[in-house]
């Protein structure tokens, strides 16, 4: 386990890490969840053998810090990502980001060109979204208080299945409670903008379960390659790793 400071107050962001050749493979997680169990059997494989891979929790997450003074925006957690990269003395990484992480993804490629040279994103999060739509998880419905001390942490551990919540109930309730407002928001310009200005390889991995990627065929006139990934929902790394794999392999 490796880790760096984040912020002022000397919290620490931590990452576990596989040694190999550049460049790195970057692992991160989406809300809620921590990057060595979406991602070990997926750098496990065959044929990802021999690259050195980095799995990183975001502030709040996994075994990273969780000061309650910092704001878990998107830029925040991308500033984060940023201190551990710099720590690992990593440039040019392949970020492979699921969800939230993905929207962290392409705010570092933006902020930080220098540490990215590609985006595998799964299912990340490009749009702010309204209440009560997919990938909400229902945190962002509560006010901060009643989420972290009046039992809304318990209800949504609830609501959300018994293989997410293992994972949620590792990360900070306000870390939690921040971030899911933060990916409420968005960033301005939105994180799709951004993702179509962006001159690093772009692929995007939508689950056929999941429905239509929306504004599928404007990212692919920018040159952000579209993946529909058979049998597969939102956690595509557990529903189907061949394909995910692969497209992390350049065979797909």
């Amino acid at each position: 386990m490796r880790q760096a400071e984040f912020d002022s107050e000397g919290s620490l962001i931590r990452w576990t890490e596989v040694p190999g050749a550049g460049p790195a493979r970057v692992y991160v997680h989406g809300l809620g969840a921590a990057s060595t169990v979406y991602y070990a059997h997926i750098a496990a494989r065959p044929e990802l053998a021999g690259r050195r891979a980095l799995f990183v929790d975001l502030p709040g997450h996994g075994i990273s810090d969780r000061p309650a003074g910092f704001g878990y925006t998107l830029e925040d957690h991308a500033a984060a990502l940023a201190a551990a990269l710099d720590g690992a003395d990593v440039t040019g990484a392949e970020l492979v980001a699921h969800s939230m992480g993905g929207a962290v993804a392409v705010v570092l490629a933006h902020r930080r060109p220098d540490l990215v040279s590609r985006l595998v994103l799964v299912e990340a999060n490009l749009d702010p979204y309204p209440p009560g739509t997919t990938g909400d998880s229902g945190i962002a419905a509560y006010e901060e208080g009643d989420f972290v001390e009046n039992g809304g942490h318990a209800r949504v551990l609830e609501k959300v299945g018994a293989s997410w919540a293992a994972t949620m109930r590792l990360a900070d309730p306000r870390a939690l409670h921040r971030t899911a407002l933060a990916l409420r928001r968005g960033t301005v310009p939105t994180m799709r903008r951004i993702l179509t200005g962006l001159a690093v390889d772009r692929v995007y991995l939508q689950g056929e379960l999941s429905g239509e990627l929306p504004g599928a065929q404007a990212l692919e006139a920018t040159g952000v390659r579209v993946v529909a990934v058979p049998g597969a929902g939102h956690n595509i790394m557990f529903d189907n790793p061949d394909v995910l794999a692969a497209v992390l392999a350049g065979t797909h």
